[in-house]
């Protein structure tokens, strides 16, 4: 049985995640507020800064600054390509 929420993103009711998805106290905020529809663009989004910024995952620095784009991205609704 699917669970909705009003995605704070999307501002509307959608599907929620399954499970949190990302750790810590950030992943429980996405996980209350944020729905799978704005997760996938989401993860989109970063695959563009990734290769943009050319941003290596396996350094803590880099992954910290995605976490920054992220926060920003799924709760301001700001991609750093409309600016």
């Amino acid at each position: 049985m699917k669970k909705f929420i009003i995605c704070r993103f999307y501002k509307k009711k959608l599907e929620k995640q399954n499970s949190q998805i990302y750790p810590g106290k950030i992943g429980k905020k996405i996980y209350k507020k944020i729905s799978k529809k704005a997760w996938n663009k989401w993860t989109k989004e970063q695959t563009k800064i990734i290769n943009e910024k050319k941003l290596n995952t396996l350094k803590k620095k880099d992954r910290k600054k995605i976490e920054k784009y992220m926060i920003n991205f799924l709760f301001n609704k700001k991609s750093i390509f409309n600016n």
